[in-house]
C-alpha cells in the first residue's frame, strides 16, 4: 500500500521541478535550471501483462536548448528487486522517448539512501554491460532549513528538507520555520505546500507538531496578544538553539545550565548566549559570569 509520505516525496517535484536542479547545485553537482517542464505518463506497461509504474516522470527543457527525462522514485526501504526495475525503466524510457533519462531516488532515512546510491552493474566482472547510477537525495545530503528567512526564500526546498529530515531530533525547529514562512506566502502557495507537508509527514511524531502549528488561526497572528506570544516563542526557540549548538559541539550541558537557559525570557540575553555557544569551551561560559 502506497503511504501518504511516499506520495508527497515525489509529488513535490511535480509542483516545483526546479527543486531538483537547485538542490544538486548546493551539493556541487550543477544542472542547468529548467525553463519548461511537462508531466508525462508514468505507465511503463508492456504489451504482455506486466505492469511497471514510476512514481513521477518529467520532461525537462533547459535554457541551453537541451532536454532530458527525470524519473523520480520515492523509496521508503531497501528492496533488492528495485535496481532491476530501475534499469528497466531507464532503458524503456530511452527507447520510447529517445531522450537521456535521469533517475532520482528520494529517501527519508539514511540507510535506504546509502543503499540506493550504490552503483548497480549488469554483466560479468570482466565486462560491465550496463551500470546504473541513481542520483539520491536523503538525510545524508539534503541541507537542513531551520530558519524563517531561508525557508521563505525557497519554500519548496524548505518543504522537501522538512520531509527528508522528518525524523531528525530537531525537526520541530524546522517545522516552526516553515510554518512562519508559509504565513508570509500567498494563500495558494501556502495551501498547496501545507497539504504536501502534512501528507509527507504521515504518521511520524513530527506530523503531530505540524498539525498543532496549522491549527492556530491566521487571524491570531495579527493581534497584540499574538505578537507577545510570538516573541515568547522566538525566545524559546533561540534557547533551544543555544542548547542544541552546545550539544552538537560535544559540550556537556548540565541541568543547571539547561534550566537557566530555558527559563530566560530576555530575547537579547538569549541571543547573546546563542552567539557565545558557537565558541564556548564549557557550557557555563555562555553566561560570561
Amino acid at each position: 500500500m502506497v503511504s501518504s509520505s511516499h506520495e508527497a516525496m515525489h509529488r513535490i517535484f511535480q509542483e516545483d521541478p526546479g527543486i531538483f536542479a537547485r538542490t544538486f547545485d548546493r551539493l556541487g553537482i550543477p544542472f542547468t535550471e529548467p525553463v519548461a517542464v511537462s508531466l508525462l505518463p508514468t505507465d511503463l506497461t508492456e504489451i504482455k501483462p506486466l505492469e511497471r509504474r514510476l512514481d513521477t516522470l518529467l520532461q525537462v527543457e533547459t535554457a541551453d536548448g537541451g532536454s532530458y527525462l527525470l524519473a523520480v522514485e520515492a523509496q521508503g526501504r531497501k528492496d533488492p528487486d528495485k535496481h532491476c526495475s530501475w534499469a528497466y525503466y531507464l532503458s524503456y524510457l530511452y527507447a520510447k522517448y529517445r531522450m537521456p533519462p535521469l533517475l532520482l531516488v528520494v529517501c527519508q532515512d539514511e540507510a535506504t539512501a546509502q543503499w540506493a546510491k550504490m552503483p548497480f552493474h549488469l554483466g560479468t566482472p570482466m565486462w560491465r554491460t550496463l551500470t546504473l547510477r541513481p542520483l539520491v537525495l536523503g538525510p545524508h545530503n539534503v541541507p537542513i532549513v531551520a530558519d524563517v528567512a531561508s525557508a521563505a526564500e525557497d519554500i519548496p526546498v524548505a518543504v522537501f528538507s522538512v520531509l527528508t529530515h522528518s525524523r531528525h531530533p530537531h525537526a520541530d525547529t524546522m517545522l516552526r520555520a516553515l510554518s512562519a514562512a508559509l504565513r508570509k506566502a500567498d494563500p495558494d502557495t501556502a495551501d498547496l505546500f501545507k497539504e504536501i507537508t502534512e501528507l509527507g509527514l504521515g504518521t511520524s511524531p513530527a506530523a503531530e507538531i505540524w498539525r498543532d502549528l496549522m491549527a492556530i488561526p491566521t487571524s491570531f497572528f495579527r493581534s497584540e496578544t499574538a505578537e507577545k506570544v510570538r516573541e515568547e516563542g522566538r525566545v524559546q526557540s533561540r534557547a533551544e538553539d543555544t542548547l542544541t549548538a552546545l550539544q552538537l559541539r560535544g559540550i556537556e550541558v548540565s541541568d543547571d545550565v539547561r534550566e537557566r537557559v530555558e527559563s530566560c525570557t530576555d530575547s537579547d540575553l538569549v541571543r547573546l548566549w546563542f552567539h557565545r555557544a558557537v565558541t564556548a569551551e564549557r557550557a557555563e561560559d555562555i553566561f560570561g559570569d
